[in-house]
């Protein structure tokens, strides 16, 4: 039996990815052929507060020969959709197969059973349900982006926690008078004292260098939702039974300290310090580190409050994609847009990576080769291009996009200019509408650096 949803082969192939079968393409496929004589279909999403996010879409109606291919279809947007901007209820407002599939899918037992606990007990703290209705009974749409940042008035300390180390800053009136950097093992501690401690010191670290502090902004990787970490690899060492401490660390230390604060993801923060940097809005951050990270500030300059968290959005529909090992589904963005998507293809392109070594060490070990014009490296970092471009238009359809910026070790040296190169291509040759009017950039690594401090900072309005 065939496959019902049809899959199109890019005009570029990664030159290690044969198999390789980009979202864009087959979406904007199935949108043709089902505009024809297609249904109006509504995917809307409820998350904390009230909030609540629409996507509009067509499918085939019930019994035409093509409905079986709604369901593929529906099925990925809304995986999209849910790591994208975040829910614990989803409504599907449409044909009611469509309805009865997702709720199977997103259930105990069900193919998306990690997404339906992940998001339902441990970001948003609801139960996850799926809403089967009518088009016209989906909610309105009801985003209350804030805008956050660009407060650079008074004395204020920046401070980003990462897996490794953890930086903070002193900033006066806008500018970096002091920063620090301290190497520490968060992942491995499993007292959340220890975090108290830790970022209490790099503040009073920081707050040393001033005559007062106005107020505090940071940054992290994970889910914030209210200032409360709900799921961050930083704290993994933490057992559930203590994680409620966690919860609370950041309105512990804003109530001990006095003073304004706010924390939220790092990805925000590179975005929000990129809109600052360029003067414009409309910006998505992609950070290709040891995972893929990703933050937005719209085209009014607010940060939305979604989750970003594009490691977990399929890009590649191909039913041969990789499988990222934590939610144990295929074709998500961890597997091509890090380190992961360099240990992934080094086997194919002829590079034996040693074992007993980090995987700081094994990425730069191929970089190494990368920077000595290894063939099979090069291939790496020009597939690693191709997808780029084939996502960036599949993130298109969910983001407003004037500018994207990619940092992140694996776009260091060589490798960042042959991924921006790559992307730039495809979005050319494939996608010339959406070429002209969204620019690919890389940041200065030491500017951004600074930025992201200053970003940091400027989170919260002072008193």
């Amino acid at each position: 039996m065939t496959e019902p949803f049809t899959l199109i082969a890019p005009k570029f192939i990664p030159p290690l990815d044969d198999n390789f079968r980009p979202a864009a393409l087959a979406n904007q496929a199935f949108r043709r052929e089902a505009a024809k004589i297609g249904v109006p279909l509504v995917i809307g999403l409820e998350r904390d507060n009230g909030k609540v996010s629409l996507f509009e879409t067509v499918v085939f109606p019930e019994g035409h020969p093509r409905a079986a291919a709604n369901l593929r279809y529906v099925e990925r947007l809304v995986k999209f959709l849910l790591w994208q901007r975040g829910g614990y209820k989803v409504y599907i407002g449409g044909p009611r197969s469509i309805g009865d599939y997702i709720t199977r899918c997103y259930a105990p037992g069900g193919e998306r059973q990690f997404d339906y606990h992940f998001m339902g007990e441990q970001v948003y703290e609801q139960p996850f349900t799926v809403v089967a209705c009518d088009p016209s009974d989906a909610p309105p749409a009801c985003e209350t982006g804030r805008p956050l940042g660009r407060h650079l008035d008074g004395c204020r300390i920046g401070f980003d926690l990462g897996a490794s180390d953890r930086k903070v800053s002193a900033v006066v009136d806008g500018r970096v008078v002091y920063s620090e950097e301290v190497i520490w093992e968060p992942r491995k501690q499993a007292d959340p004292e220890y975090h108290y401690r830790e970022i209490m010191a790099a503040l009073q670290s920081a707050a040393a260098m001033m005559p007062h502090i106005d107020a505090i902004g940071g940054s992290s990787a994970g889910i914030y939702i209210d200032n409360r970490p709900m799921v961050a690899s930083l704290f993994r060492g933490i057992p559930p039974e203590r994680f409620g401490e966690i919860k609370r660390l950041f309105l512990r230390i804003r109530n001990e300290l006095g003073v304004p604060l706010e924390v939220i993801n790092d990805g925000d923060v590179t975005a929000l310090a990129g809109s600052m940097s360029l003067e414009d809005n409309g910006i998505l951050g992609i950070a290709m580190g040891s995972s893929e990270a990703a933050g937005y500030v719209d085209m009014n300059g607010h940060i939305m409050g979604w989750l970003s968290e594009l490691a977990f959005a399929p890009v590649d529909y191909s039913l041969q994609a990789p499988a990222d090992e934590w939610s144990g589904d295929i074709g998500v963005g961890s597997q091509y847009f890090s380190q992961q998507c360099v240990f992934r293809l080094a086997p194919r392109a002829g590079i034996a990576i040693p074992a007993g070594i980090t995987d700081a060490e094994k990425l730069a070990f191929v970089q190494e080769k990368l920077e000595a014009g290894h063939n099979g490296a090069v291939a790496i970092w020009q597939s690693m291009g191709v997808y780029l471009g084939y996502a960036l238009a599949h993130y298109a359809d969910f983001y407003e996009i004037r500018h994207v910026l990619i940092l992140g070790r694996c776009t260091s040296g060589r490798g960042g200019k042959m991924i921006l190169d790559g992307a730039a291509t495809v979005l050319r040759e494939e996608f010339p509408n959406l070429a002209s009017r969204i620019h690919i950039q890389l940041p200065d690594e030491k500017s951004r650096r600074v930025g992201q401090s200053i970003a940091a900072a400027s989170l919260p309005e002072r008193l």
